[in-house]
């Protein structure tokens, strides 16, 4: 059976997206600078727009692609598919972490701009109450808010 280049399309591109996030993950793990990784992040975004434009031709132009598929295109698709699976996991992981520790930097920011700037408010409320308010203080990153 001749091969089949949509089911050869598909394996090229998850093993380029697998390369990509291979060394998208070995660039966060060497602290590189988010702005330094942006083009390997678009890389990506073109990669699995192009896998689920293809996986999603193949479904409608051979519905049943998968099963004509020679045992040496599965395997090579097994392998591919079994490499990106990897690979998402990891930089998915990490990048989840990369999240997280922006998110808590961003908020230990502007806990600590509230605190020096007294940037608080205080209201009687319907009761009598008095009531304090840490109003958001602006927090502005490179010059821009």
């Amino acid at each position: 059976m001749p091969e089949q280049p949509m089911a050869s399309d598909v394996i090229e591109i998850m093993t380029s997206l697998s390369a990509v996030m291979r060394e998208e993950t070995a660039r966060l793990n060497a602290h590189e600078r988010a702005l330094d990784l942006a083009e390997l992040a678009n890389a990506k975004a073109r990669l699995v727009g192009a896998l689920e434009e293809r996986l999603a031709r193949l479904g409608r132009q051979e519905p049943s692609w998968s099963a004509q598929m020679d045992d040496a295109l599965r395997e090579r698709f097994a392998d591919a598919l079994g490499e990106l699976r990897a690979a998402s996991l990891v930089n998915a992981a990490l990048l989840e972490r990369q999240i997280e520790l922006s998110a808590d930097m961003m908020s230990a920011i502007s806990a600590e701009a509230k605190r020096l700037t007294g940037n608080r408010t205080y209201a009687y409320g319907a009761s009598g109450n008095l009531a304090r308010t840490d109003l958001t203080t602006p927090i502005s990153l490179n010059g821009e808010f």
